[in-house]
Order: C-alpha cells, then structure tokens, then sequence
C-alpha cells in the first residue's frame, strides 16, 4: 500500500509540475538546475577584480564582496550567521535580498527573504544548514573558527551525508589579537583536514579567495569549510607571482626561483602565504633560491595526480619550511621529518596582533633563519610557540 500511495503522489506531482512548467518556464528551469545542484549560467558575470595592495584587506571582507557578487545571480544561494554576520561579513546586501523573517510582535512577515539570522546557537544553525541543503538550496553558515566547537555534529553528518553545505569560518588564527585565547583557534583546522569527506579552503589573498569560491561553487557532495582572517593581508601582484587559479589543485607555485630549481620550499596557507613571500624576498635578496608553496586546501591537493605532486613539490627537495598560526599536527606530510614547521603547540595570547606574531615567531626573520638552517641540513625545529628556539 505504501508504493502504491507513493507513486500516486508522485504521479500528481509530476503532473502538477508539468503544469508549473508551461506556465514558469524559466522558474521551472531554476528548479531542474536546482535538483542537479547546478549553477546558472552567468553566475559569475559580475565577480569584483582585486588589483594589488601592500595594505590589502581581510580575505573576511573579500569574501563578503564575491559572496554578494554571486549570490545576485544565484536565486538559490541563501543563509546567514550566528548573530555575527557583521563580523563574518556574510550579509547579502542587494536590493531584493531581505530578511527571513518570522512573526514577532507587531513586525512584518517575509518568507522571501535570504539573509537568516539564526542566534546564537551554532549547533542548530548548521543543522538548519544541512535540512536546507537536502532540499536542494545552496545554504552558507557562518560564525568564528573557534566557534566550530558547538558545531561539530552537525558539520560531520553534512560530510557523512555528501551536503555541499558551504561554512564560513572567520577570525581563523592567533592574529585576530586582542580577544585572547579564547577565540584563537588552535587545532581545529587540523580537525577539520581529519574529516572525512570535509574540504578546507583557507586563502592567503583577495584572488585566492575568489578562486575558493569558483571551486566552492562546482562543489555537487561535499561540504566545505572556508577559513578567513580578521585582520588585513597584502593582495599580491600577480603580474609579479603566480596566477591565484591554482587554488583549484589545493597547492600551487606562488614564487619560484628563477631557473625552477629551487634550494628550499615555503609552505603556507592563508595569511602566512604572505609572510613567507616577504622572506622569499629576502632570501632571494641574499642570493638564496626559495620557492613559495600556497596550500589553501590539502584536500584538494591530495586529488591530483602524483606527477602534479612532484612538480610543486619536488621529492629531491629536501630542505622545506611549512609555517601556519595553527598546530603544526599533519604538515610532516608535506615537509617531511627533517623539515622545519613553524606553527603552534601551546595556546595563544591577548595582545594586537602584531605583538602576538612576534611573540610566536611569526615573523619573517624567523622564516628566513629556518630555511636557511634547513639549506644547511641543521636539525629541524618541529613546532614553535612559547618554547619556540632561538
């Protein structure tokens, strides 16, 4: 009895869409689009350019900027945050967007908007998230990376069940600053690169953020979690350095020595992308031959072939620096266990930002002084933070 109540059901649907179809052709069209989880064409027709800059912006603030250049033309991409979209930069603020919003009081109705404000309770909010995604909508969520804590149900079964939720994670290190350790995430981001089925995009620039959302928006069984700064970092001259389209392979050559053939590699991902460029300069400067390796997602990297693998990061090359604001757990992948990992074994600390980078090391000399103990085959320095060497 309940097949055949079923395929009744569906049989009135199909008949009813049929007829929703002749009347809305290009709304019905919208609907098939959504069902494959495909983007219209000319969802990327008006994706803002971002041209070189010492200064730069938070890669939080580039986000916002493509997220709204996008969702203009993607009726479907709809969501919110946790009472924080003004500081994760995820409110939709064109014209027709609006607010969902419930009945309260002597306040209007609105089913029809696209901004969610879902308090704060980050548990529900991605839940809310992933029942949106099952129905086929293009869902974001958004709070602080440390946040993720009260999340981290919810963001595993988006995995397990291959929802394309997109989750937005802002103030993602040590240098957000004065809010202390509290809000400084430490191992989540090593977490989250453990969960299966999970992609993580963390970008060092304004380009390399608008790559992540090309990639985020192809993605059809897969729920990302992309990871932005607070506080400033430089746009890079890509006339100068590589071309930020790499970010689709998960690591690419950002700079590179001039033969190819460099002497040591610096790893990084997100805002210590930078760092490393000014010590590549610096090397570079003292006739050292560096390469800089951005790595915004493991992930994705793992996906290519070996022989791709190789070419950004050359087995015979030995000599390699990985530095992120983060625990180091897991870059032994990459640097191997002779290689020096400049990051974090120890909670972080209240203080401007800048005082934290120079409290931890984060600081171009220190990146120079381990490639160039590295060069040298110096013991490597495993994790630095408070018992960090000198």
């Amino acid at each position: 009895h309940m097949g055949k109540r079923g395929d009744a059901a569906h049989a009135a649907w199909r008949k009813l869409f049929a007829a929703y179809r002749r009347q809305y052709p290009d709304l019905a069209k919208q609907i098939d689009q959504m069902q494959r989880r495909d983007a219209p064409s000319g969802w990327d027709a008006t994706l803002p350019a971002f041209s070189a800059d010492a200064k730069g912006l938070a890669t939080r603030d580039s986000s916002g900027q493509v997220l709204n250049a996008i969702a203009e033309h993607l009726p479907w991409l709809l969501g919110g945050a946790a009472d924080l979209s003004p500081s994760t930069k995820t409110n939709l603020e064109f014209d027709f967007a609006g607010n969902f919003q419930t009945p309260e009081g002597d306040q209007a109705v609105s089913y029809r908007g696209r901004n969610f404000h879902f308090g704060l309770r980050e548990h529900a909010m991605c839940a809310i998230g992933n029942g949106m995604s099952l129905s086929k909508l293009r869902p974001f969520v958004s709070s602080f990376l440390i946040f993720t804590d009260y999340c981290r149900a919810a963001l595993r079964l988006s995995s397990m069940m291959e929802l394309p939720l997109i989750s937005i994670w802002t103030h993602d290190s040590i240098s957000l600053g004065e809010d202390g350790p509290t809000h400084q995430p430490i191992e989540q981001l090593a977490s989250f690169r453990a969960m299966p089925g999970m992609v993580v995009l963390r970008p060092a620039d304004a380009n390399e953020v608008m790559e992540a959302w090309k990639v985020i928006m192809h993605l059809k069984d897969r729920p990302v979690c992309l990871v932005l700064t607070r506080q400033a970092v430089p746009t890079l001259d890509r006339s100068i350095y590589a071309n930020a389209a790499g970010v689709a392979q998960g690591a690419y050559v950002l700079a590179d020595a001039p033969d190819g053939r460099p002497d040591v590699l610096l790893l990084a991902t997100g805002s210590e992308v930078a760092l490393c460029v000014t010590a590549y300069e610096q090397l570079k400067a003292e006739g050292i031959k560096a390469r800089v390796v951005s790595m915004p997602s493991w992930e994705l990297f793992e996906s290519q072939p070996k022989e791709y693998h190789e070419t950004v990061l050359p087995p015979a090359i030995t000599a390699r620096v990985a530095v992120e604001e983060a625990s180091g757990f897991g870059w032994e992948r990459y640097t191997g266990f002779d290689g020096a990992i400049l990051a974090l074994h120890s909670f972080g600390l209240s203080a401007p930002s800048k005082v934290v980078a120079e409290h931890f090391g984060f600081e171009p000399a220190h990146v120079v002084a381990a490639a160039k103990a590295q060069i040298a085959g110096s013991p490597s320095t495993k994790q630095v933070g408070i018992a960090r060497t000198e």
